[in-house]
């Protein structure tokens, strides 16, 4: 591929990773996409990090899933090596590869893949948010050229990532303090106190319940009174 056309071709991801709009929708057209940059590439999967560990959310196939996600609960793999040690794994053969033996016999078996590129997902040198994997049928793939795209296209879908997953936490913060506002208002009302007084109605009742005051606020709202167990 000419220079000129992988500008063309990123500049024409770019545009469709930014129309997408919530992290599903993202992470679909980056499995989707990601094979248009590569020579040989015939599954994608794309990891992510959050609370609860690591997880495969979107890859070409549920079999490809299955097998990238028992790498983080064996703790290797080269998609866990990408995340937690090296920015950049290559395999050229994981059938005669000796770093994760189990897991590359696995893959050959399955999905009769030979060759795989991992790239962190990152949008600082200190924060992690998973690894982009692309992966061949072929032994010895990826050349130099891949690497260096694959680079680019990687850092591409972090910052895709990291707006998506941005709006879609501002949406539902958004979302909350317009529920919450609506339950405040209609307490005040029914009750004649300030807001402050409402705001503390309704944290008391929340704790009593062991429940998040946004919950208490919606059912609030739904159905127009406050819940009838009270503290």
């Amino acid at each position: 591929m000419t220079t000129e056309g992988f500008e063309r071709q990123l500049a024409d991801a770019v545009r469709e990773l930014n129309a997408q709009e919530d992290p599903p929708h993202t992470l679909e057209t980056i499995v989707a996409i990601t094979p248009e940059f590569f020579g040989s590439c015939d599954f994608v999967g794309v990891s992510l990090v959050d609370r609860q560990g690591i997880h495969t959310p979107a890859a070409s196939n549920e079999k490809l899933r299955e097998l990238d996600e028992s790498q983080y609960r064996a703790g290797q793999g080269p998609c866990y090596d990408a995340i937690r040690h090296h920015a950049t794994v290559l395999v050229d053969d994981l059938a005669t590869d000796t770093r994760w033996p189990d897991w590359g016999r696995a893959m050959v078996s399955e999905l009769g893949i030979r060759s795989s590129l991992s790239f962190r997902l990152f949008t600082r040198p200190d924060d992690s948010r998973g690894a982009l994997n692309v992966y061949s049928t072929e032994p010895a793939a990826f050349d130099d050229e891949d690497l260096l795209h694959g680079q680019t296209i990687a850092a591409m879908c972090a910052v895709a990532l990291a707006r998506s997953l941005h709006d879609e936490q501002l949406a539902a913060a958004l979302e909350s303090r317009t529920v919450i506002g609506q339950a405040l208002g209609m307490v005040m009302e029914r009750y004649g106190i300030d807001e402050d007084t409402a705001f503390n109605v309704l944290r008391r009742i929340a704790s009593h319940d062991n429940r998040r005051i946004r919950d208490l606020a919606a059912q609030i709202v739904r159905d127009r009174r406050l819940p009838s167990t009270q503290p």
